[in-house]
């Protein structure tokens, strides 16, 4: 199953058998709306659909249109979500982190080093103008902090050296600029991954902060379920998948129903490459005694 802008979100099946036939999900990011159909689809009554990016917003509401008043959508940051937001206890909660691969297609958005574009990665209009974008940590990081960065967020063992090769070439406001200063500080291995992938992951995840909003989100986020309510959270990153994992065992609320973490089948990774990395958690919230 493909969402509205022809792509495929990932781990579909999962999701619907953990949150399927639930009376009200909340989809806190709904991206192009992919999730929240195949939901609809298979008789969720209701869903709220959550997204920090406005051109998101805008693909879902086209995609989900046909579903009518089961579905309501609203912009905003995971840590802006609170039951009054929700308007009640959800039955279930759904995260899909990580860059969609319709913002990493549109090159003015600045995510992808295949697309060229200025060198941006806020997630949407509402980070800007306060929040810094990736040309103003690429250009105003000092070089030690500029290489930590990489190999903190984007797990890049020779951030040094591209850190170095950044340093010497600034400034940089182009995508094409910084893949190809990566390219010729490390090479570029024939039929492998692109040598710019790690250092791209890493300046968005510190642009838009995301493990700080996933940090902050995830406690709420069980507080929004009402007793036999479940979140699932698909992450792309270790770090993420350690918050999450973290949390949830952390949360006396909350009983962990995946041990470790499920993830896509052999065919779904042929298929859609973006699910390779991908790790799903899911909890339950506790049932009340008695």
């Amino acid at each position: 199953m493909t969402d509205g802008g022809g792509h495929e979100p990932v781990m579909t099946a999962e999701v619907v058998e953990l949150l399927g036939g639930r009376p009200f999900v909340v989809d806190m990011t709904v991206g192009a709306g992919g999730h929240a159909a195949a939901l609809l689809d298979a008789g969720v009554e209701r869903v709220l659909g959550v997204d920090r990016d406005p051109e998101a917003l805008a693909v879902a509401g086209e995609r989900l249109a046909g579903y009518g008043t089961r579905v309501r959508l609203i912009g905003a940051r995971f840590s802006e979500i609170d039951e009054q937001a929700v308007g009640g206890l959800a039955d279930g909660v759904l995260f899909d982190l990580g860059v969609s691969s319709m913002q990493l297609d549109q090159g003015d958005r600045g995510f992808g080093y295949r697309v060229e574009g200025p060198l941006d990665m806020r997630m949407g209009e509402g980070d800007s103008p306060a929040g810094p974008s990736a040309a103003d940590l690429v250009n105003g990081l000092p070089e030690r902090e500029l290489a930590d960065l990489i190999y903190r967020l984007g797990g890049e063992p020779r951030s040094r050296r591209i850190a170095a090769a950044i340093v010497r070439r600034r400034p940089i406001t182009t995508t094409d600029d910084l893949a190809g200063i990566v390219v010729s500080a490390v090479g570029k291995r024939p039929g492998g991954p692109h040598p710019a992938r790690r250092t791209f992951q890493a300046l968005r995840i510190a642009v838009n902060r995301e493990l700080e909003e996933l940090t902050a989100a995830l406690p709420p986020a069980a507080g929004l379920l009402g007793p036999g309510g479940r979140v699932v959270v698909i992450s792309y990153h270790s770090l993420e998948d350690a918050i999450v994992k973290r949390t949830f065992r952390g949360d006396d609320r909350l009983r962990v129903l995946t041990k470790k973490p499920l993830v896509p089948g052999t065919e779904e990774r042929q298929r859609n490459p973006r699910s390779r990395s991908a790790k799903l958690r899911a909890a339950e919230r506790e049932r009340e005694a008695a």
